[in-house]
């Protein structure tokens, strides 16, 4: 952010494991920290961490780190995780943001939230893809999005001689 002058804000796209604050989650209890933590961290009050869920559909991701994409189903959520209430509140989409008296409500226990990453695995739906969080505290807002659909990724050739395209994945 420092070369790019005062003022200067950014977006960070990222999977709910890696973007939603990992201190409201079981990684903390293993030593894990992450992008959303860090971030929170070092910019205090002037980061927002959104995160996404889904109780059915479909998903692009790979059964394996390096696999091939493929279309993969996404099975009902798990009955009692926060994706499973949000459907049974209603079938609409909806935005919620929190407030810092939400993790003191109904919202504020810890449950479990569907992780689906560039590896995914729905057979285990039953036993795996659940991160323990505690909602409101882990994300400033969360998108629910109640029937997803797989997106089509860009596909870029990348020449090494020359730049790469803006909409190219990168790491800062």
């Amino acid at each position: 952010m420092q070369h790019h002058g005062p003022g200067a804000k950014a977006i960070v796209w990222e999977h709910n494991t890696h973007i939603g604050d990992a201190r409201f989650t079981d990684m903390a209890a293993e030593g894990m920290v992450n992008v959303g933590q860090l971030v929170r961290e070092a910019h205090d009050g002037e980061t927002v961490l959104v995160g996404f869920s889904s109780f059915v559909g479909k998903v692009i991701a790979g059964d394996e780190w390096g696999a091939a994409m493929e279309r993969m189903p996404v099975p009902p959520a798990r009955a009692g995780s926060w994706d499973a209430i949000l459907h049974e509140a209603s079938v609409e989409d909806k935005l919620l943001v929190f407030g810092d008296q939400d993790s003191k409500g109904p919202l504020g226990g810890l449950r479990g939230h569907r992780a689906i990453g560039v590896v995914y695995h729905p057979q285990y739906e039953r036993y795996g893809n659940y991160v323990p969080t505690v909602l409101p505290r882990r994300y400033d807002a969360l998108l629910h999005i109640d029937k997803t659909e797989a997106l089509h990724p860009l596909h870029v050739e990348v020449h090494e001689e020359h730049e790469v395209p803006e909409t190219y994945p990168s790491g800062v």
